[in-house]
């Protein structure tokens, strides 16, 4: 009988300018972003309170917590690119959220690879660059942002 194990992708099947549709999207709740909110400490009355929320302009209703966008757009990758390859995530930059998301939405994500390059210091790993972006159903982006992470290389059964 054939099995399949689910894994992320090894270093040289990585190709920059490849672009992946991470599906199925996430709907974002109520519960999602009081649960996330309160467990990082972050007491934004624009994340909690929704009378406060609700008065102020331009948004007038409670914003899903953007930390919360980030990690389930990185997160939304991780079966497709990363799981059980990643060796360690090395950075993040250029985080940018360009449009609110809020409970009802739905965040879609997408993954680009922008470069690739051999560790000079580990043997058999390399490091991948990857620009995520995350839309709302309606095609706004919500979220960009890169991140850097270190990735095996194939193991010698897994090249033949």
């Amino acid at each position: 009988m054939r099995e399949i194990v689910q894994r992320g992708l090894w270093f040289e099947e990585f190709e920059v300018g490849t672009r992946y549709l991470h599906r199925p999207g996430r709907t974002a709740t109520e519960a999602d972003n009081v649960l996330f909110t309160t467990l990082t400490m972050n007491t934004q009355a624009l994340h909690l309170d929704a009378e406060f929320a609700d008065a102020q302009e331009p948004f007038g209703a409670r914003l899903i917590n953007s930390m919360w966008t980030l990690s389930t757009m990185v997160g939304a990758s991780v079966a497709q690119l990363t799981q059980g390859t990643l060796v360690a995530q090395l950075g993040l930059g250029d985080v940018e959220f360009p449009h609110p998301l809020f409970a009802g939405d739905t965040l879609y994500t997408e993954s680009t690879v922008i470069e690739k390059r051999l560790s000079n210091s580990r043997p058999g790993q390399g490091i991948v660059g990857i620009a995520h972006t995350g839309r709302n159903q309606h095609g706004a982006v919500v979220g960009t942002a890169t991140r850097s992470v270190l990735v095996r290389c194939a193991p010698a059964e897994a090249a033949r």
